[in-house]
Formats: C-alpha cells, sequence, structure tokens
C-alpha cells in the first residue's frame, strides 16, 4: 500500500471519528482527534500495520477504538493529550506573542495610517481632516484612551500642535509615503510621551493608568497562583509515584489498586507541572523585566524634569530624545501587562485538565491508599543518592559528566525531560531524579550519541549504561502504549527517526501542531534606495559665479585696496595698445561746427533701501545759442 493512500485513508478515518463524536454530543477539534487517531495506530497493542493494506474491518476498529478513547472522560490519559494539544495550539513564547500583537495593532491602524499618507490636495480642509486623522493616529497607537474621549482628544491635540503644529502640514503632504509613515511613528511617541510626563506633572494624563504599580501587584499575585498549582502538582506526583512503588512491593496491594489508573494519573500530573513550569519561568521573566523597566522610567523622567524645570522654551534635541525614551519605555510596560494576561489567562485554562484527578482520587480515597505508605519529594529522593557516584573507570567506552569536570553543567540538554531513562521502559514509571536542570553530581550524566541521560540511582544509571541503545527502544516502546508520554518525554523528533519509512510518512503533523499554509506573493521594487540626486549641483563655473554674486549681494559691499612697500614689487603688469592709425582727408573747403555736447544724468540707477525705485532725469545740455 502506498504511503499518499495510507495517508488519505488516515484523513478520511479521522473525518469519520469527528463526525461519530459530534453525534453523540462532543465536538472536538481536528487536531485532538487527528492525534488520538494517531495514538491508537501507534499502540502496538491494537495491531495495527501501516505497511499493510487497511481492511475494511480495520477502518471500523480503527475508527471505534478512537471514539472510545475521546469519549471515555474518566480516562487521564484523554485528559493529558487535550491539556498537550491545548497547549500547543495556544502557548506563544514572549518573541511570538508581541510579534502577533504588533502585527494586529498595525492591521487595526492601516486604514489610518493610508488616510493620513495618500496624497492629500493642498486644500485647506483636506489639510484640516489629515491633522485631525494624525490626532486619533496618536492616540490609537499609544493606547492611552479612547477616540470617544473628548480630554483625550483635547490632550493629545495639544501635545501634537506643541510639536507639530498644523501650519508644517503643508511639508508634511509633500513628503513621499515611507517618509510620511516614520514621521508618524516619531510624532506618535512625541505626543505620548509629553502625555506621560504631563501626567508626573499632575497636568494632565487623568486617564492613563498607573501601569507600573498594576503590574507590580499583578505579577506576584499570578506568580502565586502558578506556584499553588506546582505545589498541588508535586504532592499529587509524590503520592502517586509511592503508591506505583508499593504495588510492585506488596502483591495484596497491587490487587487492590490494579483498577486505578494510577500511571496515567501521574503522567497527567507531570505534564501539567512542565507546562505551569514554563508559565512560572515565564512570570519570572516578566518581574525582572518591569523592575528593570520602572528603574529606566524612574531615570528617564527624572532627567526630562531637571531638564524642562520651569524654563519658558527648551531646546527640542534635548527634550524629544527623552519624549522618546519615555514612550518606548511606556510601550514595554504594555507588552508586560499583556504577556501577564496571557499567562493568566493560561493558568486559569490548564486548570480544566487536573480537574479528573479530584475525580479518581478523592481526599478520603487518596488518603486511605496511603495507609502505611512512605510518601517521599523529589528533594528526599535526590538526598537518598548524595552518597553515590558512578565510577567512570568501570566503563571503557562511555563518556560521563560531572559538575565538577563540566563547563557549562547546569546548560546541558537532558533527555526524556530530565526523567530517569531507565526507570520509563522498564518500570513505565517517571521518577524524577532532578527538580532541576542543574542535575544530581552523586550519580553523574551519560553522554551516549551526543546526548545526555539521567537516572534515579546508580544501579539504574549501570543497568541502563551496559546497552543504552536497548533501554532507547524500550523507552519508544513505552511511549507507544502511552501516547501522552510523546511529548511529555519529549520524544517527537526521535520517534521520527526510529519509525519504519512507511510509518514516518503516516505519522506526520497530526502529532505536532499543523502547519499554517497560505497563498503569497512579492513583489521587488525597482528602486530599493532612496534617490541620491544633488539638485542644486552645478558644473558650469559661469552659473557657480552668477550665483556667487547673487549671494555676495555686492550692492551692499565696500571694496577695499591696499599696496604696501612689502608687496608693491610681488607682481608686474604689462599692457599691450595698438597707437591710433593716422587717417587724412582733402576736401575742396575747409568748415567747421560746433554744437552742444548733450549732458543727461540719470538718477537712482542703483536703487535706493526701499522697495520702491524712484529715477530721475537731468538735461544739463546746453542750448544752441549759448555755443
Amino acid at each position: 500500500m502506498s504511503g499518499e493512500l495510507t495517508e488519505s485513508v488516515i484523513k478520511g478515518i479521522i473525518r469519520k471519528v469527528g463526525l461519530e463524536c459530534a453525534a453523540q454530543g462532543q465536538t472536538l477539534s481536528e487536531t485532538l482527534v487527528a492525534f488520538m487517531v494517531r495514538a491508537v495506530v501507534l499502540d502496538p497493542r491494537n495491531g495495527f500495520n501501516m505497511d499493510q493494506i487497511l481492511t475494511e474491518k480495520d477502518v471500523q476498529d480503527l475508527i471505534q477504538l478512537s471514539v472510545t478513547r475521546l469519549l471515555d472522560t474518566t480516562n487521564p490519559s484523554l485528559s493529558t493529550i487535550k491539556m498537550q494539544v491545548y497547549f500547543d495550539m495556544n502557548y506563544a513564547n514572549r518573541a511570538e506573542l508581541l510579534h502577533e500583537q504588533q502585527r494586529i495593532l498595525e492591521g487595526k491602524l492601516a486604514p489610518v495610517v493610508r488616510d493620513i499618507t495618500d496624497k492629500c490636495p493642498p486644500v485647506q480642509e483636506e489639510i484640516e481632516k489629515a491633522y485631525q486623522n494624525i490626532v486619533s493616529y496618536a492616540l490609537l497607537s499609544s493606547g492611552l484612551g479612547s477616540p470617544t474621549d473628548i480630554e483625550a482628544v483635547r490632550e493629545v491635540t495639544a501635545a501634537l500642535q506643541s510639536v507639530f503644529p498644523q501650519t508644517e502640514m503643508t511639508a508634511f503632504i509633500s513628503l513621499n509615503k515611507k517618509d510620511k509613515e516614520q514621521q508618524l511613528k516619531n510624532l506618535a511617541m512625541l505626543v505620548t510621551g509629553i502625555r506621560l510626563y504631563n501626567r508626573e506633572c499632575r497636568k494632565g494624563g487623568r486617564s492613563i493608568d498607573d501601569l507600573p504599580a498594576i503590574l507590580n501587584e499583578a505579577i506576584p499575585s499570578a506568580t502565586q497562583t502558578v506556584d499553588e498549582g506546582l505545589n498541588t502538582c508535586h504532592m499529587l506526583a509524590h503520592k502517586y509515584t509511592a503508591l506505583l512503588e508499593s504495588m510492585q512491593e506488596d502483591s495484596h496491594r497491587y490487587m487492590q489498586l490494579s483498577s486505578f489508573k494510577l500511571k496515567e494519573a501521574l503522567f497527567n500530573v507531570r505534564q501539567y507541572e512542565a507546562f505551569l513550569c514554563i508559565l512560572m519561568s515565564d512570570a519570572i521573566t516578566s518581574a525582572q523585566e518591569v523592575e528593570t523597566l520602572s528603574v529606566q522610567f524612574a531615570a528617564t523622567m527624572m532627567q526630562l524634569k531637571n531638564t524642562v524645570q520651569d524654563k519658558i522654551s527648551v531646546d527640542s534635541k534635548e527634550v524629544f530624545p527623552l519624549f522618546l525614551e519615555l514612550s518606548k519605555l511606556w510601550t514595554s510596560f504594555q507588552d508586560e501587562m499583556l504577556l501577564l494576561s496571557f499567562l493568566t489567562s493560561m493558568t486559569s485554562s490548564l486548570q480544566q485538565f487536573l480537574e479528573i484527578q479530584s475525580q479518581l482520587f478523592p481526599d478520603e480515597v487518596l488518603t486511605s491508599l496511603l495507609e502505611g505508605v512512605t510518601v517521599k519529594s523529589d528533594e528526599e529522593r535526590i538526598r537518598e543518592t548524595m552518597g553515590t557516584k558512578v565510577n567512570v573507570s568501570d566503563f571503557k567506552n562511555q563518556e560521563w559528566l560531572f559538575p565538577e569536570t563540566t563547563d557549562n553543567f547546569d546548560q546541558l540538554l537532558i533527555q526524556y525531560h530530565s526523567f530517569c531513562a531507565h526507570a520509563i521502559g522498564v518500570k513505565g514509571l517517571t521518577l524524577p531524579v532532578f527538580s532541576s536542570f542543574l542535575g544530581n553530581p552523586a550519580i553523574g550524566i551519560l553522554k551516549h550519541k551526543a546526548k545526555c541521560y539521567v537516572f534515579s540511582s546508580k544501579e539504574a544509571a549501570y543497568t541502563f549504561a551496559q546497552d543504552p541503545d536497548k533501554f532507547i527502544q524500550l523507552n519508544v516502546e513505552k511511549a507507544k502504549e502511552y501516547a501522552e508520554l510523546i511529548q511529555l518525554l519529549e520524544l517527537r523528533h526521535q520517534f521520527e527517526y526510529l519509525f519504519p519509512q512507511a510509518q514516518a510518512r503516516t505519522a506526520d503533523k497530526c502529532l505536532m501542531k499543523p502547519t499554517a499554509k497560505c497563498d503569497s506573493s512579492t513583489q521587488t521594487d525597482t528602486h530599493i534606495l532612496p534617490p541620491t540626486i544633488v539638485r542644486s549641483y552645478e558644473w558650469n563655473e559661469w552659473e557657480l559665479r552668477r550665483k556667487a554674486i547673487k549671494l555676495a549681494n555686492l550692492r551692499r559691499k565696500l571694496t577695499h585696496a591696499m599696496q604696501t612697500d612689502l608687496s608693491h614689487m610681488k607682481r608686474e603688469n604689462f599692457t599691450q595698445v595698438y597707437l591710433p592709425k593716422g587717417v587724412g582727408t582733402q576736401t575742396k573747403r575747409d568748415n567747421s561746427s560746433n554744437v552742444p555736447r548733450p549732458q543727461i544724468f540719470l538718477k537712482g540707477l542703483r536703487g535706493q533701501s526701499s522697495l520702491t525705485t524712484h529715477m530721475v532725469k537731468v538735461d544739463l545740455t546746453r542750448a544752441v545759442d549759448e555755443t
């Protein structure tokens, strides 16, 4: 059977399983249904072989098994898989979340930006409309108030007029689109900085919330909520582990607890704990970031106050960078608010996947089951092995890592989410050997094929080191039986390599978050860089001379010349002239006449200091009878 045909069959099965669950009142996501179908196929106990053609009976059995598991709400395994799918589909780290928020904000502001940056005719009404759009953009981009709040609009308008009066709109309209967008962002940040400064001086900003104070109160509360969830997980995990250990030691207790799904419940708690640890790490990062931002914001505000003080006018080169810095810091506070809201929402949503614990093991039932059983915490298990250590000389071809001999020991990437590599496949029991990635220096870490493994005891380390590949394969087989272990133990990529070729093609993306696809196109600009043509360049030296004379304004200048005893011999001047040519004529009669020489003078040709030039014509020519 070809891989393509098998894949098409699997997709049809996924669709039928989803419809069957919906018919029975359970509307499930396609990702969850696909994950469960894959889990049923992978489980060797179900007897499916993807290298062979699926008969009609096989297809019906696969559909029935998948529907049964999806509708079994009393199974902790289903809750764990739902939790994993939900976390994969909804969780985003800091960078991803902020990038998505920025994309959404730009999408909301796109119509306003387009109205501002499009070509606007130099008409007074259009100029006023564009200016009002700039006010709306500055208000919306900052997130400090609503456009329907008259007080906020007035405050933004006043701040904008102080740095960008409406008379400058003509110059703004003449800019190209990219320069307009950049100036818009700068104006919005300047307005935000001015409003924050006015709020600090109690001259405005009443609609602006005190984000640093809100964050300083909300982050500890959110951290406490996550910490309480972690404590609950730790107690349940310790109790379940103790019960599983007692089952192996006492056959009577094994008969008593066989009806309980302890392993699945333990996997559920450990997965919930792993997700809460991720959220706790994000909360700690947010707390550190808020502390740093608060210090920087206070320092910038103090510097701005010292610069402005009570001055009537201040140089824009001094205060504008400070306003921009205030705006950037406030935007970071808003980002932390968004991250905190996301963290709180994820913590609250994950709690629903732990409710099955109280249904399976009420407090009174769990208390009765733990009678006579010693419950050990993870820290106590670590202390029990503090006196043991692997002897490197017992292994010739194995590499062991210890904290005292390994650089960056705490940054090693431990396989199986730092669970004991020996206990997973042999006992199916996840015994954590570390409460963090620091590891247990009393035992050591085995490095096998560039991967690191840890163990719960020295004996487990010796047994695993004798044949690591065997136990790695056992862990893979255990993960096939319990599909929730694939993500809990971080075995996704390992499964891709360990599956047969035909099976690997079918067990593809449904075990992971589906890849988003879309049709897109790109176009390369003809001129990426801005034009560098200097319009004022002139190559003609006579044109340059004309411009220089014009700039010199010789009418208001005086020319001075001086010759000294030291300089009069420095230069020799020569001139060459042609003598007048002698011309003679001969006439029959010699006669002569004398007429007055015209003498006409014009006054005012060189202009005066006034804008209007007045010229006076004076005729001094003598009369003919006076000659």
